[in-house]
């Protein structure tokens, strides 16, 4: 078989035609495999046409309920429930036969030489068998909580997680987790490596199953347009680099413009002088690069506020009579990260310096710290544990257990949420911060908003609905962590994924860390909420256009 050339591959989005769903990946030379559980069908996919075929014509219903997929010397194998199955793919009779029953539910399959590999959710387990004789050689734990799909690169398993929305790889020999990566979609659910013989070099491929909203033109409804979920596939390359002297992996870029512009239209009459309006700039993370700033609408003199580049716009007078636009647009590369940390890298660390303590350890945001719900739940949050890796951990999981998410118009302090059990992400923060802080563990608010997720969508602006923020976390002689706010809040009462726990996706964009995005300062004294409120003299308008997908330097 001719190879493709890596070049004419990369970048390509795939959508096989009449998939319902997608179940397990894999390579057969130069074709892709996929198996739709859902109406039992053998995929054969052209790369480069995207042309399919259902391979088991006279075997579909034998293959329902299927996933996980591998083929190795001809012989194709998967799992349907708890039954792990084989046949022979050169003959082309497709009929399976078993393998291995396991104890509960079989979701991934992969083969290595003389070794299968079988991940089980249910158990929270990856099986490892011998391939000849069907007898388990070991177990390890699965990485994720998700259902999990498998395949083997050299010494390395690489597992996909649909709930972790992660890609992780393992030592093939003792499981351990080398580093993992954030997928740029949600509901990934297998993977599969592409060998370029010419290139000597691999693409991994990421399947994804997801329900996506559109609206329907429907002549009998009124009104005509309603919203309509319909499943979707897609394939799609993840592109990926791991940093371990840093310890932290990158995943697919996007290389994104962000607009953010007030419009001046007060509600009611007003008279500030000798006005500064500062509105924090996007900074640079590992994960986040300015390529292009400039203003919109009035010019602004760019100052430094605590190490963050903050944008000034000055007026001499505003009233309730003049109008104004100014804001900024900035083009942005952002790309997912997702930190590798452990308890063990957190044991004997140094003590925090005072400056820190001073300012990240204190209520400065009526965090409630002094209240008794706040006090009494930072100690049970975190229990006897005294690493903090672990404390952190754990009191993000103790909030989830205690709220459920829920927007209103304003953010109510911690004590007050908490009581509730019910709190948008900035209540969510302030008890996350609040209970950190009070276990000594130095934290700070990062925001502002995340780009709408529709990658294909390239060229057209697109608005948020809301704006966002989350945490970051100091861990002393390594430096500042992120970790979520709500969104892995996904289940009641768990358990939850930890996708976003020292982990961001590339639609995050960091405006500002630990001071106000936002504020209003007239003839030298800033301007209290409670005199004038920034929502009240004008109206912000936000925009991401997403340009195109960026690529890292080499593909490991």
């Amino acid at each position: 078989m001719t190879s493709i050339p890596l070049p004419q591959l990369m970048g390509q989005t795939i959508r096989p035609l009449v998939a319902s769903s997608i179940d397990g990946i894999t390579f057969h030379g130069d074709h892709l495999l996929a198996i739709d559980g859902t109406e039992g069908y053998l995929l054969q996919i052209n790369m480069l046409t995207q042309q399919t075929k259902i391979l088991n014509s006279e075997h579909w219903s034998d293959f329902i309920g299927a996933s996980g997929l591998a083929v190795i010397d001809d012989t194709l194998w998967f799992a349907i429930e708890e039954n792990v199955y084989f046949c022979s793919f050169l003959a082309n009779d497709l009929v399976p036969q078993l393998f291995v029953k396991l104890p509960s539910r079989a979701n991934g399959v992969t083969v290595y030489q003389s070794t299968v590999y079988v991940s089980c959710q249910d158990r929270g387990k990856i099986f490892v068998f011998n391939r000849e004789t069907g007898k388990e050689i070991t177990r390890f734990h699965a990485p994720g909580i998700g259902r999990e799909n498998l395949t083997v690169k050299g010494e390395e398993l690489w597992v996909t997680d649909t709930l972790e929305q992660t890609v992780y790889c393992l030592d093939r020999a003792t499981g351990e987790v080398i580093f993992s990566v954030l997928t740029p979609f949600e509901s990934p659910t297998g993977l599969a490596f592409y060998y370029d013989a010419a290139t000597e070099k691999d693409l991994l491929y990421v399947s994804y199953t997801f329900l996506e909203p559109s609206i329907r033109d429907n002549p009998n409804a009124e009104p005509q347009h309603e919203l309509l979920y319909s499943q979707k596939t897609l394939i799609h390359p993840l592109y990926f680099k791991y940093y371990p002297e840093h310890k932290y992996a990158l995943s697919n870029g996007f290389l994104i413009e962000l607009s953010y512009v007030e419009e001046l239209a007060p509600l009611y009459p007003v008279d500030l002088k000798d006005v500064e309006w500062r509105i924090a700039l996007p900074v640079e993370t590992h994960r986040q690069k300015i390529k292009h700033i400039e203003s919109v609408g009035l010019p602004f003199i760019e100052e430094i506020q605590d190490g963050q580049k903050v944008a000034v716009f000055k007026f001499e007078q505003l009233t309730h009579q003049k109008r104004y636009i100014f804001g900024w647009k900035v083009v942005l590369e952002v790309w997912g990260i997702k930190y590798k940390l452990s308890p063990r890298d957190c044991e004997k660390l140094p003590s925090l310096p005072q400056e820190f303590s001073e300012r990240y350890l204190v209520d400065n945001d009526d965090l409630a710290m002094d209240t008794e719900i706040i006090r009494r739940a930072a100690v049970e949050a975190i229990g006897t544990e005294t690493n903090l890796l672990r404390q952190v951990y754990s009191i993000r999981n103790y909030v989830y257990d205690r709220l459920s998410y829920g927007i209103k118009p304003h953010i109510d302090p911690p004590d007050v949420a908490l009581k509730r059990g019910v709190g948008s992400c900035g209540e969510y923060l302030g008890i996350l911060l609040a209970l950190s802080r009070l276990n000594k563990i130095a934290c700070r608010t990062v925001g502002r908003y995340k780009c709408p997720h529709f990658t294909f969508t390239k060229g057209v602006p697109l608005e948020p609905d809301y704006n966002h923020v989350w945490m970051e976390f100091y861990i002393p002689s390594f430096g500042w962590v992120p970790m979520e706010s709500n969104p892995d809040d996904l289940f009641e009462g768990g358990p939850y994924p930890s996708r976003f726990f020292m982990g961001l996706a590339w639609y995050h964009a960091e405006m500002a860390k630990d001071i106000p995005f936002e504020r209003l300062v007239s003839e030298g004294t800033p301007v209290a909420k409670t005199t004038v409120s920034i929502g009240d003299l004008a109206i912000n308008h936000v925009k991401f256009t997403i340009l195109e997908e960026l690529q890292p330097p080499e593909i490991i």
